[in-house]
């Protein structure tokens, strides 16, 4: 029995990973975000880059000539998105590591991080309304 109390007062004594502690609440997230143009990274390849407009608006570019129309919401700790061609909310967490935003998909294990790589006032380069959706 003593074995247990020990190992459980271990368990809990081990800190909680930062991000955990320190996820972004939507209104954090807003203030990060709004006006930004934000180039992300995940194993220190482009991912994808995202502007981020007023009234909780984006547009999210993967692919060149491919730019999806969108907003986000909170729900719960997660803050989620929803484009115009795909209903299904893409839901994520978001901290900050030194200052720079972090993001990893609700449904993804540790490691599997976004990094922000760049952050720009310019807006997303989309040639035209829907070009290549």
């Amino acid at each position: 029995m003593r074995g247990r109390a020990l190992v459980l007062a271990l368990a809990l004594a081990v800190p909680a990973p930062a991000w955990a502690q320190d996820l972004l609440d939507a209104e954090a997230f807003e203030a990060q975000v709004t006006g930004y143009t934000i180039t992300f990274q995940q194993f220190g390849r482009h991912f994808g880059t995202e502007q981020y407009l007023p009234g909780r608006q984006v547009r999210w570019r993967a692919a060149e000539n491919l730019c999806q129309h969108g907003t986000w919401f909170p729900q719960g700790e997660a803050i989620c998105f929803v484009y115009d061609h795909d209903p299904t909310p893409h839901c994520w967490h978001f901290w900050l590591d030194g200052g720079a935003l972090v993001a990893r998909s609700v449904l993804d294990q540790p490691g599997a991080e976004l990094h922000a790589a760049e952050r720009s006032t310019e807006p997303l380069a989309c040639p035209g309304p829907d070009l290549g959706v």
